[in-house]
């Protein structure tokens, strides 16, 4: 159950960090050398590797599950 948790929670972080990148975009148009947006990016990046490390660990430590019925090994 606890891993659930985890990967909802990063991608929750990750929409936040996606949407605060996209604000920093706008905000700092004319800005000269504002690097917020890179960050924000960066971040979300580290981010999605760590769902995907979450994803993995999940499947490869059996709690999580492929419940798909086209997936049925015969």
């Amino acid at each position: 159950m606890w891993l659930k948790i985890v990967i909802v929670v990063l991608f929750l972080a990750i929409l936040v960090s996606l949407s605060s990148a996209l604000f920093f975009l706008l905000r700092d148009m004319g800005a000269p050398q504002s690097k917020r947006t890179l960050y924000a990016l960066g971040i979300r990046i580290s981010l999605a590797a760590l769902l995907l490390l979450a994803i993995w660990y999940g499947f490869e430590s059996g709690i999580l599950a492929n419940t798909a019925p086209w997936t049925d090994k015969y």
